[in-house]
């Protein structure tokens, strides 16, 4: 296990009729900017509670946060924060949301010149406005991390960026609002934070880190039984929780301590979805089989394991299919003609990364035209 220091300040409030606390998280007197994606939240009851809990405060709201969240809507949050005097942002839905918000907590404080060189340059992020959350969306995990990824649609660029100023305040963690949340989004739900395992579990196995992998395995184990059961009875209150704690978990940071981590599928799906506009989750789900198959030799020991303790098989061409199936059985396709996309991907892709000069993967050996060759057996 290599060395590691881990520090998460996030408070969780978790359960039934939670919103009603951020009352007692906010500080009084706050100026406060609610910030929400298309306006599901005013459907599913999540608006008003969230409305009702403010009342004693002066606040103001910005909508129309896009899924792949976009720079140009975050700049438009950022002038209205600065005309305002807003010094708290509260996020209500979900991931892409507050994705959105920790970039423009990050932006309106940010005296570099233009805040993309945030996410292009890595600028140093040194302070932020303070945030918190209400989840309505499990997937992403971003309740309990400091991490976003952005898109500039003027570019078609997707970037990610992470500060220990942009970690939540608070995160209020419902699992009753999930309930109306469309088969959609609870099949990409469940891919997002399953990949989000495999990026930090599913690399060379000399770490030795048999506590975090356990956990890893208790993660998948939990997606892989709760998942289809959403799709089925998407109001069982226990199975809701249980996805939406394991996303949390996810990508909180523990699993990823003291072990090599991958997220080339992620880099790799960030440039479909910035060129073509898939979903997050439907990027991952043709990506991720195709880094196990062509990494199938460094990554052997761990797709073996994955298989026995998660899919009850030892055959590595079988623990792939697995993963595969089980993205399928949640709803998501996993080749790129399922949304009928072509060579020109592929070409698009590895040229971009080329450019770029990335090699990516917990060993830095996968080049662009090994994301070719990735590409190439998911078409």
């Amino acid at each position: 296990m290599e060395n590691f220091i881990y520090a998460n300040p996030v408070k969780i409030i978790f359960g039934k009729d939670t919103i009603k606390e951020i009352v007692n998280e906010i500080p009084k007197g706050s100026k406060v900017l609610m910030t929400y994606g298309g306006g599901s939240i005013k459907n599913n009851g999540v608006y008003d509670q969230a409305v009702k809990a403010l009342s004693t405060y002066e606040w103001y709201e910005f909508s129309g946060i896009e899924p792949n969240p976009h720079y140009e809507t975050c700049m438009k949050a950022v002038a209205l924060i600065k005309e305002k005097g807003i010094d708290f942002i509260l996020s209500v839905g979900g991931g892409s949301v507050l994705d959105a918000t920790k970039f423009i907590a990050a932006a309106v404080c940010f005296e570099g010149g233009d805040p993309w060189q945030i996410l292009s340059k890595r600028s140093e992020v040194k302070k932020a406005l303070p945030f918190g959350d209400i989840i309505t969306l499990p997937a992403t995990g971003s309740e309990m991390n400091a991490g976003a990824v952005i898109t500039r649609a003027e570019t078609q660029e997707k970037l990610a960026f992470g500060s220990p100023y942009t970690y939540p305040k608070f995160s209020v963690l419902d699992p009753t609002v999930t309930y109306s949340l469309p088969p959609r989004q609870i099949g990409n739900g469940v891919v997002d934070a399953f990949v989000h395992v495999m990026e930090q579990y599913l690399t060379y196995s000399e770490s030795n880190a048999l506590l975090q992998d356990h956990m890893a395995e208790a993660i998948v184990k939990t997606l892989v039984i709760e998942g289809p059961k959403a799709l089925i009875t998407p109001t069982d209150y226990d199975v809701r929780a249980n996805l939406m704690w394991a996303s949390t978990w996810a990508l909180n940071g523990w699993i990823s301590q003291g072990v090599p981590e991958d997220w080339a599928t992620h880099m790799i799906g960030h440039e479909i979805t910035a060129f073509y506009g898939l979903d997050h989750a439907q990027t991952l789900a043709i990506v991720l089989p195709g880094v196990m198959t062509v990494l199938k030799e460094q990554k052997g020991k761990k797709i073996i394991r994955l298989g026995k303790e998660v899919f009850g098989t030892d055959d590595i061409d079988d623990t792939i299919k697995a993963v595969e199936g089980f993205f399928e059985k949640m709803g998501v396709k996993t080749h790129l003609s399922d949304y009928g996309l072509d060579d020109e991907v592929i070409a698009k892709v590895s040229d971009r990364l080329a450019k770029r000069g990335w090699k990516l993967g917990e060993c830095g050996n996968i080049t662009a035209d090994t994301v070719k060759d990735i590409l190439t057996i998911r078409k």
